[in-house]
């Protein structure tokens, strides 16, 4: 049988979505807290309303990715999610410096929200649909690069378009891009009328019902998903607080260090993928948890900012082996024909540890009284995610898991 390989450029073309939605949401991180000052004053409120996004990703995600499966049109079954979703985003994302009052500033980030999560899971699908199983860690690392150039180009330039044309010019950039990426991807990316199929490699058709053996892997490996996303959220919340109260550092020092951890993800982003391909996806996760949690344990005793900035580097290295190859390793275990329930599955349990994990370690701290309790809070978290894992005996492609464990 020939060797499967990565269509680069219909993955470079689905990466586009990546791009303008990380983009976008970059920007909405950054300005609509400021925006939202102006006619909210409690900032427990404005936190509240920021948390909508991962609210709506556990409540509609899945529901769409669901749905997508289902959907039978002469478009495909995922675009027709995307052509409805991203127009309706891209207006409401220009809409929200516009809002001359509370009520409708509401109505568009509520509208925004919602139809993000419209179109995400699909989206994200597409990614298997159109790429073989072996090389989907390959495939997620290339998307997850053109995402974080994304959201890189939203801090630098969305202040520099701030400068010059206040919140209007930062929003109507990213609603231009976000009509753009679809452009591309409907008029460049032909949706396959059948998803690829990873048992297809081997000759077989995948069963839509997992058996016992199956569904406890990937209650484990989605358990997992919750662990390391609980301890990535935290320490991605928290640290500049930690570095402020912790470290001694101002705020822009905090923020820069902050940005060496997602800056080196960035740069292993497209190495993590061929690694979890050549060696197995759950050891290579199973590295990236013990490595991420040995460099983050000296934060938890010495308050030093080179410590943490060293820590900070490597950790970018290590959390990218996690990151990148936990997605396709959801995704191998299911069919062709409900590949974006699966997507669901994922997002489900990782968006409620952004919800659930700002508030547990938030408790810690209250209890313990500071803030160097957060690497201690986000090694424990990495250390349950890597016990989950020993129990998921699925989701990998080549090698056989089963011949790894042997």
């Amino acid at each position: 049988m020939e060797e499967p390989k990565l269509d680069l450029s219909k993955t470079l073309i689905l990466s586009l979505g990546f791009f303008a939605s990380s983009l976008a949401w970059s920007m909405y991180n950054s300005f609509v807290p400021q925006i939202l000052e102006g006619f909210v004053p409690s900032a427990t409120l404005i936190g509240f309303i920021m948390t909508f996004d991962n609210i709506f990703g556990v409540v509609f995600q899945p529901l769409f990715g669901k749905w997508s499966d289902r959907t039978h049109t002469k478009w495909g079954r995922r675009m027709p999610y995307l052509l409805v979703g991203i127009p309706i985003s891209a207006f409401a994302f220009w809409m929200i410096p516009r809002a001359s009052s509370l009520v409708p500033l509401m109505l568009v980030i509520i509208l925004f929200t919602f139809s993000m999560s419209v179109w995400r899971t699909p989206a994200v699908a597409l990614m298997p649909d159109i790429t073989p199983g072996v090389l989907r860690s390959q495939a997620n690392g290339i998307v997850n690069l053109m995402g974080g150039i994304g959201s890189l180009l939203a801090f630098v330039g969305g202040g520099l378009l701030f400068r010059i044309g206040g919140f209007s010019a930062p929003f109507s950039t990213g609603a231009a891009l976000m009509g753009a990426a679809l452009l591309a991807l409907v008029f460049l990316l032909k949706e396959p009328v059948e998803a690829y199929a990873p048992d297809k490699e081997e000759g077989g058709k995948r069963a839509a019902t997992l058996d016992a053996s199956e569904k406890k892997s990937l209650l484990f490996l989605l358990l997992g998903v919750f662990f390391w996303f609980s301890g990535y959220n935290a320490v991605e919340t928290f640290f500049t607080l930690y570095a402020v109260n912790t470290l001694g550092v101002d705020g822009g020092s905090a923020v820069l260090v902050l940005s060496i951890f997602s800056l080196t993800f960035l740069l292993f982003a497209v190495p993590a993928g061929f690694i979890g391909t050549k060696y197995g996806r759950r050891t290579v996760i199973l590295v990236g948890l013990f490595g991420v949690t040995v460099v983050f344990a000296p934060l938890v005793v010495f308050a030093n900012v080179r410590i943490a900035q060293v820590s900070m580097l490597i950790g970018g290295f290590f959390w990218a082996l996690v990151n990148i190859n936990s997605l396709p390793m959801v995704v191998r275990m299911s069919s062709d024909d409900n590949v974006g329930t699966f997507v669901g599955y994922y997002y489900f349990f990782s968006f409620s540890a952004q919800i659930a994990s700002p508030v547990l370690f938030g408790m810690v701290r209250d209890l313990s009284g500071h803030y160097r309790a957060l690497f201690a809070y986000a090694c424990i978290a990495f250390i349950l995610a890597a016990g989950c894992l020993l129990f998921v005996r699925h989701g990998e492609d080549k090698p056989k898991l089963s011949e790894t464990l042997a």
